[in-house]
């Protein structure tokens, strides 16, 4: 009797499957590493990484080496000076906001060539001749001036200044009397909180920077002044403005 001859399944035989499986994977893989090779070496190397770990071929991935580039800074002045575009905003801005406070007969705005903007105050608003104590009746006044100054990125170094008269006194001279004008001014400014300290310093010229001849009594009191004088207060890069400062009293 003969065998009865056994037919095949119809299809692809089971293992002709498993096999295309496995090329198309392989052709897949292979076409992600020729897309790969074009792009950025470092994203290269770790996705190259990733791929070994996911087979185990890797337990740690390999460092990609890469570096910073360090650009030197240019250098930049203590105290920049105002761009004039910038000075004459602020200067139009501090003159305006002097007027609406009602304080422009006390206060002088002057723009001082293009490094700084300068308000000028009489010694006879802030003391009494020959005083260093500032009157009660200036504080509003200055509280004003600190109003305007304060939101604007600028440092104000306030600086005192008499006439060529002696001084009645036999412990001060002219240069003593303008110290102690500008550091009672910054005293002010510094008990009340109103002004801050970092922006602020103080010096005295005595009769050294008159701004008129000495030749009258008009022009005397001229001379007799308190002048703020305002500046930029950016500084260079790593430095903190004061930082470390103290104030003597």
């Amino acid at each position: 009797m003969a065998k009865k001859e056994q037919e095949c399944p119809a299809g692809a035989p089971l293992w002709m499957v498993t096999f295309s499986d496995l090329v198309t994977l392989l052709l897949t893989f292979f076409v992600l590493l020729l897309s790969m090779a074009s792009m950025d070496p470092v994203k290269f190397i770790q996705a190259k990484t990733s791929i070994k770990d996911a087979f185990g071929w890797r337990t740690k991935a390999a460092p990609t080496k890469f570096s910073l580039p360090i650009l030197p800074s240019p250098p930049v002045a203590k105290f920049s000076p105002i761009p004039q575009e910038t000075a004459i905003k602020y200067f139009k801005r501090i003159k305006t906001d002097i007027e609406l406070t009602k304080i422009d007969d006390e206060v002088d705005v002057l723009k001082r060539d293009n490094d700084s903007i300068v308000l000028r105050i009489n010694d006879s608003v802030l003391f009494d001749p020959g005083k260093a104590t500032l009157n009660p009746s200036s504080y509003p006044l200055l509280r004003k001036i600190a109003d305007i100054v304060r939101p604007l990125p600028m440092t104000m170094r306030i600086e005192g200044h008499t006439d060529d008269q002696p001084v009645k006194s036999r412990t001060m001279s002219n240069w003593d009397l303008s110290v102690a004008r500008a550091v009672a001014v910054m005293r002010f400014y510094n008990r009340g909180k109103l002004f801050s300290i970092d922006r602020m310093s103080a010096v005295g010229y005595g009769d050294t920077r008159p701004v008129v001849p000495n030749t009258s009594k008009e022009n005397r009191a001229k001379n007799r002044r308190v002048d703020f004088v305002l500046r930029s207060n950016r500084l260079p890069s790593g430095e903190r403005s004061g930082q470390g400062r103290t104030i003597p009293f």
